[in-house]
């Protein structure tokens, strides 16, 4: 019989998480920017392989939190790593140990979970700091229950060791996905991630978390073509130049953008009507949280 397992994808912020499930599920399915804590949903990728299916719940980076959003991205991922059948802690070892990495070393060297894998991330990177995350995992009480890989999470050829051990981990069982599709996640929230990814991607860190994208409506009466109405949410008037853009060159770029990229996914023609709107303090109303998918349908 195939195996299966759910396995959830966590560390800190800009770790190469999202570009990770990517590049296993083999197409895009969550969004990926240079810019730390961009992902703010868990998103469902799934890996069809001849050995089974894996489910990847690509989850928000933990960092310090600031303000409702940010404890919500936590307790987001923080729930998913303990529901999941397999953790997978990713690192940046292109880089030191951070705070946030010991954390999580702390957290599987407390609770124990029964199957973990640590993925030492950018491994083609110069200097590279296996030896200091390793001694970071003893010092964090580590006994040795982990499985270590090491992966260039942008490449296929890169990934190899970290998928062979999360099938050595899988157990036997029926798939939970059917075989043709690579992720469920929701068509509003995926049209709202690759929109937002164009703006991260030009305004850098002008904009970076006050910028909320939501989806309010999606017209299918037009045969192969889809009209999306979006609003853009600032929490001041002064950031509205910001996305707008000198004579609106920013808005147009990230529309026409993620125009071609949404049409790309769903295999039709997608016309983009974005709508720049002051929503002071928008990342501490529950409502609008909720409706942009932060809350798992909590209020």
């Amino acid at each position: 019989m195939a195996k299966s397992a759910v396995v959830a994808v966590v560390g800190r912020t800009n770790a190469g998480k999202s570009t990770l499930v990517n590049t296993l599920v083999g197409e895009k399915v969550s969004i990926v920017s240079p810019v730390e804590q961009t992902t703010r949903n868990t998103v469902r990728g799934i890996v069809a392989d001849p050995r089974g299916q894996l489910v990847l719940l690509d989850t928000p980076g933990l960092h310090k939190a600031v303000g409702e959003l940010g404890r919500l991205l936590n307790r987001m991922a923080r729930r998913t790593a303990a529901g999941a059948d397999i953790l997978c802690v990713v690192f940046d070892a292109s880089k030191a140990p951070e705070l946030e990495d010991v954390g999580w070393m702390q957290r599987v060297a407390k609770e124990k979970p029964e199957r973990t894998i640590f993925v030492l991330n950018k491994a083609d990177k110069k200097p590279f700091f296996e030896t200091e995350f390793r001694n970071a995992w003893t010092e964090a009480g580590g006994e040795g229950q982990v499985v270590w890989t090491k992966c260039v999470a942008t490449g296929e050829d890169g990934v190899k060791e970290t998928l062979d051990a999360l099938f050595a981990y899988a157990e036997e069982g029926e798939a939970l996905f059917p075989e043709d599709i690579a992720t469920d996640y929701p068509r509003r929230l995926a049209i709202a991630d690759s929109i937002r990814e164009k703006f991260l991607a030009m305004l850098h860190q002008e904009l970076p978390h006050e910028l909320g994208v939501a989806v309010k409506k999606i017209d299918e009466s037009h045969g192969n073509r889809w009209d999306v109405s979006v609003d853009l949410l600032v929490n001041r008037a002064s950031q509205k130049p910001i996305v707008i853009g000198r004579k609106a060159e920013t808005i147009k770029r990230a529309r026409k953008a993620a125009e071609r990229e949404l049409g790309d996914i769903f295999g039709v023609k997608v016309a983009l009507e974005l709508w720049v709107r002051v929503e002071p303090n928008w990342m501490k109303n529950k409502r609008l949280l909720m409706e942009m998918g932060y809350m798992g349908g909590e209020i």
